[in-house]
């Protein structure tokens, strides 16, 4: 029998609710966890209680969404959790542009509280007071005192994602359920019913309703929380959805690639995103959406450079973090970076490049990291470059030759080498004060970094002002 345990302050809140005579309920997604035998990311409470009432039995409350009925509680985090969020019971009605409830009824009605929920899965509900008496509790006892008025418990052993009700009047209400159904059916495995299914095809003009924000953050969670993410980039394809956000992915869709490549385009980002590390993944996704656009035969000159400018204006678009554009659009614009082999020179243009083939001398190594945003982004590229490679068994691909570089790279690290320009010991407030003035300014901390990249040593506060006098002084004759 599986143990359940959860956290001491969700059963205190419970027991103040019901003193004041109003019933509390732990609701929605935590209890689907606990039922798939997963420790749930948050908790959250459903009560009768109003939430003026709530808020009068806990004075540690804020009004977090309270015009929605909804009420955090700051909590004791020795009792396990430092919030919960408490919601009134509530039905929503005449909901605007499948995006906003024109109005919110609170309701002293469980029953009515669980039909305005999106999927079966989700519209669970447990009393806290029934399960609050028993010191060890089982799943097997938690089944026990389970409220599913939608059969949400077939529907969770038969790993379906099935709307609540009617699914078009579910999706009308809230088109962003489309993206959550595909953004679930990922994250657990499951499949979607074949009912909600068609719902979705039917209404999926709908999410074009939606602030972009909302979309962001379902593609985020399904990027990033999937096991296997690209059946949920599946499912937005086929519901129609990827087209409405991210057509740019669809050009490669069907399209060939080469001789040297197993899949066709679309295929390849997909398995490349299955094989990448969580931190990487949106570059993974991402790295070759510029091949569509650069196909020339079996060649796709330029495809990185076009790709990074692709990626920058999706994720702008989707309005990711400035930071966040900045490295993935990094990792895939340089994502096909040369890498020195250790082997033999077999074919005559690898010949001609011998001299180059021996490695990167320990400047140009400096310099490629700083280009690409610092020694983490390079060991994030390094991690792109490897799940690339891996997406393709026909690609030869010596992993020796990357974990020789990897090496260098960390040893120049650790010799506190310079790898961006912010690591030279002058700024541009040191060269106004030597009567340097706008561009000039930039050109001369270019200037310094190309120095200290060859040597180093020279990277020292008093050296680098006397060589910025210097050339003052020679372009003063």
């Amino acid at each position: 029998m599986k143990l359940i345990n959860l956290p001491k302050s969700i059963f205190h809140v419970a027991e103040r609710l019901e003193k004041n005579d109003f019933e509390a309920y732990l609701v929605g997604g935590s209890v689907r966890d606990i039922l798939l035998g997963k420790e749930p990311k948050d908790y959250d409470i459903t009560t009768s209680a109003t939430p003026e009432e709530v808020m009068n039995i806990f004075p540690t409350s804020v009004p977090t969404g309270i015009k929605f009925g909804t009420v955090t509680v700051l909590l004791d985090p020795n009792d396990g959790l430092d919030e919960v969020q408490i919601t009134t019971f509530r039905s929503e009605k005449e909901y605007i542009a499948s995006r906003w409830p024109s109005h919110v009824e609170f309701t002293r009605s469980l029953d009515e509280d669980l039909k305005r929920r999106d999927f079966t899965i989700n519209a669970f509900a447990i009393r806290l007071i029934d399960i609050s008496q028993y010191d060890a509790l089982t799943q097997e006892l938690f089944f026990d005192y389970l409220i599913d008025l939608f059969d949400g418990e077939n529907d969770l052993k038969n790993k379906l994602i099935k709307a609540v009700g009617n699914p078009d009047e579910r999706f009308q209400e809230d088109a962003l359920r489309m993206l959550r159904a595909c953004r679930l059916a990922s994250c657990l495995s499951f499949k979607i019913e074949k009912n909600t299914f068609e719902s979705i095809l039917r209404n999926v003009e709908l999410v074009k309703n939606l602030s972009i924000e909302r979309v962001r953050d379902e593609f985020i969670k399904l990027i990033e929380e999937s096991p296997k993410p690209s059946y949920g980039i599946e499912l937005l394809r086929e519901t129609g959805i990827l087209q409405i956000f991210i057509p740019e992915l669809l050009e490669g869709y069907g399209m060939k690639h080469n001789r040297y490549h197993v899949d066709n385009i679309y295929d390849h980002y997909l398995r490349t995103l299955d094989i990448a590390p969580i931190e990487i993944r949106f570059a993974a996704l991402f790295h070759d959406i510029g091949k569509p656009r650069t196909k020339d035969g079996e060649h796709f000159y330029g495809h990185d450079k076009v790709g990074a400018e692709m990626t920058k204006s999706i994720l702008t678009r989707l309005k990711f973090p400035k930071n966040q554009i900045e490295k993935i659009t990094n990792l895939v614009r340089w994502h096909m970076f040369y890498i020195p082999t250790d082997g033999d020179v077999k074919d005559e243009k690898t010949k001609r490049n011998e001299s180059f083939m021996r490695g990167w001398s320990d400047a140009a190594i400096r310099r490629f990291v700083n280009k690409v945003g610092g020694y983490e982004n390079f060991d994030d590229l390094i991690k792109l470059r490897i799940s690339d490679a891996l997406a393709n068994p026909h690609r030869s691909f010596n992993p020796e030759d990357v974990i020789r570089l990897s090496k260098r790279v960390a040893e120049l690290k650790e010799q506190d080498a310079l790898f961006k320009l912010k690591d030279l010991k002058v700024n541009g407030d040191d060269l106004k004060e030597l009567g340097l003035k706008g561009k000039s300014i930039g050109e001369m901390l270019g200037y310094l970094y190309e120095i200290v990249v060859e040597d180093p040593s020279k990277n020292q506060r008093e050296i680098l002002l006397d060589i910025v006098k210097q050339k003052i002084d020679q372009q003063s004759i």
